[in-house]
């Protein structure tokens, strides 16, 4: 039996992410999202400015006159979101957990892949895969994908994201557009090596989610802080300025190791915060797959 607010938090997200794709994704998904080829759709009689490479030379000769092959582009395609359910994602220091914000930009993407007639699947996952809910397509298996994310609590608390990359390149061995959604708090030398193989099997795109307060930490005195993914604890003064630089500091370089990471294995990284509208670092990153695209 599913508790009543959770049913609460899942309508409240149908809501607001349908109205989302409605207005913000419209067209987008689909121009930055290619199917997998082109497939035959038809012959008909050859125009003048028609490319003569498209004549089907054996209905021409059978009729007396040129016609010519028709494709069109081959649109279903399989997104797969991998979504990381590990301690450090219910953390959440304004109105929203990391954890909701992984469930919410989720259910935005598998609305608009459903929109475009594409199959939706999703891996969730923590130090291993911990639930696997293979790709389909309408309204009911979004919401179901949703519950599945806010509702999960996983079986070990830290974070591995070579077992889900892994389980995905075994269970689609087909190309895929795949979203890692995580706020990537795992060893950085897994992030090369693990996400290689997978940039080039798939389509694969990295969302980062992060709070405010892990990069800009209060004046708040002494402090216990505990990593929810190892148990480790230590004071901290964080009336000290010299402390609070450190850890900006630390984290800043952590966040440029990522980037740089992701960027000289070729995938797309979007960047959002907890409490904040993430449309525009979606746009952002439309507009930037367009331009590519183009050129």
């Amino acid at each position: 039996m599913i508790p009543r607010e959770i049913l609460r938090k899942v309508r409240r997200i149908e809501i607001r992410t349908r109205h989302r794709v409605n207005d913000v994704f419209a067209g987008r998904y689909h121009s930055v999202f290619k199917g997998r080829g082109m497939e035959f759709d038809e012959v008909r009689a050859y125009q003048p400015g028609d490319d003569v490479r498209a004549i089907d030379w054996n209905v021409t000769a059978r009729l007396g006159h040129p016609f010519i092959k028709k494709f069109v582009e081959e649109r279903e395609l399989t997104v797969m979101l991998l979504a990381d359910v590990s301690a450090s994602h219910r953390f959440g220091s304004r109105v929203q957990l990391k954890k909701d914000l992984v469930a919410e930009m989720a259910a935005v993407l598998a609305f608009a892949a459903v929109r475009n007639n594409d199959r939706v699947g999703l891996i969730l996952f923590a130090e291993d895969v911990e639930v696997f809910v293979p790709p389909a397509k309408g309204s009911t298996h979004v919401l179901r994908l949703v519950r599945e994310a806010l509702t999960h609590e996983p079986r070990r608390p830290g974070t591995r994201v070579g077992p889900a990359v892994e389980f995905l390149n075994r269970v689609t061995p087909r190309r895929t557009v795949a979203f890692l959604i995580s706020d990537f708090i795992f060893p950085r030398e897994e992030t090369p090596r693990v996400l290689r193989v997978t940039a080039r099997r798939h389509d694969l795109i990295a969302l980062r989610v992060s709070d405010r307060r892990e990069q800009a930490w209060p004046r708040a005195g002494v402090v216990r802080w505990r990593d929810p993914e190892s148990g480790v604890a230590r004071l901290l003064d964080t009336s000290d300025p010299r402390v609070r630089r450190a850890l900006t500091r630390a984290h800043a370089a952590w966040t440029g190791a990522l980037r740089d990471a992701l960027r000289a294995i070729r995938v797309d990284l979007i960047e959002v915060e907890t409490g904040e509208a993430f449309e525009r670092a979606f746009l952002r990153f439309f507009q930037a797959r367009e331009r590519r695209l183009r050129f």
